[in-house]
């Protein structure tokens, strides 16, 4: 491998050195931390509804920094690889295999490319085959696999084009549609020496608020490309025939009706947005037959540039398009009747509409929703699940919809952020049309709900329940015991209440288990992973609770090295790891998330390397910003984030484990942009670190995160919830670390370098990571093997090694 260079910015670690520059090679963690990375994960499973067929997919989750370094343009809010029409970041399948259930027999999938990099499984449905498509250096290929033979064919002659999605569709168990490269990439057009002009945006007079989006169309030279590469020709391929259905066009969305008879497309057209993503450009609705002859226009539809500001305001235009999943060929949209503004003062803010095949007629009224429509889980012709939301009030309800009768009765309501409460989503069944359709039991007067978190006081327990239509209550059928975290990944004969389950502890990986809950028979285990992570054998994990001074109830998960006695080790060193939310109810801002009994498990962004170097960890710190009475949950930012902070460490304290006089703090994106708030603001922490932050929100003025005002309806909430606005005070050592490719609304590269010039003015300890070909989250081995390294040095440094004077 050629030798990269990491370009650094950074204030050195020595006290007081001021070093503008530094180029360093790459360099690697202690062994049992790049160990833990490297470590090849247990494979991804994917079964066939019958519980008959296993099909393992192995990836290797970290590509090399040369991969990342492959020619990339970034155009419409997407990135690209100009040389074989595929979307430029993407982790691949490396192998297949496929393991037969009932034998126990597991075999290599032949005919595979030499080297895979595969992608879109999608299986036929008779489920007997298996297509996927393979990316190599300058074209993208079909590839079916048999079954039964474990022999993979490749189908396709043109080259596929993935640039807006790859809408890879089994019409039959031999036919698929797809979409294919007009052109060869070599015939992009070429970038002019000197452009013909000036850009030049304008607007006359209409409002047009715009997020902060990266990567947009930036010139006409931008636009020229855009259209060569997001055209694509849908083709069908029967028995390996191609057959083009229309004429090329620029296809943001394919969708097969279910009687197969006919295709809902969205094309986009110009004029291209310089301010908005390709799936906010102008576009046509329509519907076309499997020749490709228009049927029926459904909408024209404007740019999304133009757009009320501010959560549950929608455009005053149809949208939501889909397909009824228990009809032939009936399409639904929504519609608003309050212009797209939900303060309106009307009784009803959408209203949902319906053609049926062959389109000719006019659109009949189906129902209004109270809210904004947030979508329709099809049943039968009796029953629909309608949902509701609202952001703002981060609210939902859910309605029974009978459309023989047009009748809609809520079921219940609830706060979006109430996991307790939560009864789960219903199982589904393939219908007539192979379509995923509501099951019901009990001569259609129950639902079954799989609840895959199940949210409780004593931590996730997932369950299946019985939901009465008629009563609106559920009773729990099966629920994962204690100890344990068992979740139902399918239902395989709801009758029977055969279910497939996912099953994991403190000491067991996860594995595959088919459950019978009525014959009360031993699970039958069908996959045998074993541990990749032996190096945390013996690491304890443990939910902790804890209260901040204002009552409101918190959580974390702590991690404590191999043969740890607080007894005879004392305090250790503490990495508090964290992303805040917002909540409007405290009561559910206390709710106990997620299960100790979980495996552990590596993730390249978590914390959990260090208990290895020994630290204390407390992962996933509950960090809740909640609204008081008459205010908005940011109202009061940084005082909560205080609250949060002193109540983790005084816990950690008192329980013996954290030493309070060595603690640091650290998250990645909202998580960073805490950190720094925490260091500008409280003298608590030893060290920082943050990660591909925001850190000056008047760069993202028309909202961030879960924040729908704007800079100028709330200035001096964007410039009190800034950090940057406090740089001179962040005197804590931070360390900085940003992709320079950062793909992330809103979490732009200048941020990183404006604080760490901002708090290297005023004579901060700081250093600045740049991490060459990132984007919002870190991919390459090299990059994250050397994030790994930084962020160990720099705890050993301010941490670890921290002189013992006690936190203000």
């Amino acid at each position: 491998m050629k030798k990269v260079i990491l370009s650094l910015l950074f204030a050195g670690l020595g006290g007081g050195s001021i070093l503008a520059q530094d180029a360093v090679t790459y360099q690697l963690p202690p062994k049992i931390m790049a160990d833990l990375l490297l470590a090849k994960p247990t494979p991804s499973v994917s079964i066939d509804s019958k519980a008959e067929w296993i099909l393992f997919s192995d990836r290797n989750p970290y590509p090399s920094i040369e991969e990342l370094a492959m020619p990339e343009y970034k155009i419409a809010g997407m990135r690209i690889n100009p040389n074989n029409y595929a979307p430029s970041r993407q982790t691949y399948v490396n192998s297949f295999s496929l393991k037969n259930i009932k034998t126990g027999k597991t075999s290599t999938v032949t005919g595979l490319p030499t080297t895979l990099f595969a992608g879109n499984v999608r299986w036929n449905p008779s489920e007997n085959k298996i297509a996927f498509t393979q990316t190599s250096q300058d074209r993208i290929d079909l590839y079916v696999i048999d079954v039964v033979t474990a022999k993979a064919t490749r189908i396709n002659k043109q080259p596929l084009n993935a640039i807006l999605g790859a809408s890879i569709m089994w019409v039959d168990d031999a036919t698929l549609i797809y979409q294919v490269a007009t052109k060869p990439a070599s015939a992009a057009p070429k970038r002019p020496l000197a452009p013909k002009g000036p850009t030049v945006q304008e607007n006359l007079g209409k409002v047009a608020p715009s997020a902060t989006i990266q990567d947009l169309i930036k010139s006409p030279y931008d636009e020229q490309l855009f259209e060569f590469f997001a055209t694509s020709q849908l083709v069908q391929n029967k028995a390996g025939v191609e057959t083009p259905i229309g004429a090329p066009a620029i296809y943001s969305t394919v969708s097969l009706s279910p009687d197969k008879n006919y295709l809902m497309v969205r094309t986009i057209k110009k004029p291209f947005s310089y301010l908005v993503s390709a799936y906010g450009f102008p576009s046509t609705v329509k519907i076309i037959n499997r020749t490709g002859k228009t049927v029926k226009v459904l909408a024209e539809l404007p740019s999304t540039e133009v757009r009320p500001s501010g959560y549950d305001n929608v455009q005053n235009v149809p949208r939501g398009f889909d397909w009824r999943d228990d009809e032939a060929a009936s399409v639904v949209w929504a519609q608003p009747l309050d212009s797209g503004l939900i303060k309106k003062n009307v009784e009803f803010h959408d209203a949902v509409y319906e053609l049926k095949a062959p389109f000719t007629g006019t659109s009949k009224e189906l129902f209004k929703t109270k809210a904004r429509y947030a979508g329709t889980s099809w049943g039968n012709a009796t029953l629909a699940l309608v949902r509701e939301m609202s952001r703002a009030k981060q609210s939902s309800r859910l309605s029974r919809f009978n459309p023989t009768t047009g009748t809609l009765e809520t079921l219940y309501e609830l706060n979006t952020t109430d996991a307790y409460n939560n009864p789960g989503f219903p199982v589904t069944e393939k219908n007539k049309f192979g379509r995923q359709v509501i099951l019901t039991t009990d001569n259609g007067t129950k639902l079954l709900l799989n609840n895959t978190t199940g949210a409780s006081p004593k931590g996730d327990l997932p369950f299946i329940a019985k939901f009465d239509l008629n009563t609106k209550k559920s009773e729990i059928l099966w629920r994962c015991q204690e100890g344990t975290f068992e979740v139902v990944t399918d239902v395989l004969d709801p009758q029977k209440l055969v279910l497939l389950t996912r099953r994991e502890s403190k000491t067991e990986v996860p594995n595959y288990f088919v459950k019978n809950l009525m014959l009360r028979i031993a699970d039958r285990q069908i996959t045998n992973f074993t541990n990749p992570y032996t190096a945390l054998d013996g690491v304890t994990k443990q939910k902790i609770t804890y209260k901040r001074a204002d009552g409101v109830d918190l959580t974390g998960d702590l991690y404590l090295p191999k043969g740890y006695n607080k007894e005879k080790d004392g305090p250790l060193p503490t990495l508090i790891w964290a992303y805040p939310r917002e909540f409007n109810s405290a009561s559910d801002a206390a709710q106990i998330r997620g299960s100790e009994n979980k495996f552990i498990t590596i993730s390249s962004g978590g914390p959990i390397f260090y208990v290895t170097q020994g630290y204390a960890v407390l992962d996933n710190a509950e960090m809740p910003i909640v609204a008081a009475a008459g205010k908005r949950p940011n109202d009061s930012f940084v005082e909560q984030l205080k609250l949060n902070a002193e109540a983790a460490i005084n816990k950690l304290s008192e329980m013996g484990v954290g030493d309070r006089n060595r603690m640091a703090v650290g998250g990645h994106s909202y998580g960073a942009f805490m950190t720094a708030n925490l260091l500008a603001h409280t003298n608590l922490f030893k060290a920082g670190i943050a990660r591909s932050g925001a850190y000056n929100r008047t760069l993202t003025p028309f909202g961030f995160q879960n924040e729908d005002r704007t800079y100028w309806q709330a200035p001096q909430l964007y410039y009190e919830m800034s950090p940057f606005s406090y740089a001179n005070k962040i005197k804590t050592p931070l360390l900085l670390i940003h992709g320079e490719m950062d793909d992330n609304q809103g979490t732009f590269p200048i941020n990183s370098e404006r604080l760490f010039n901002a708090v290297k003015g005023h004579g901060g300890t700081t250093r600045f990571v740049y991490l060459p070909y990132e984007a919002h989250g870190y991919r390459a081995k090299e990059n994250i093997l050397h994030m790994l390294w930084e962020t160990n040095k720099w705890l050993d440094t301010y941490v670890k090694n921290a002189k013992p004077t006690s936190a203000k």
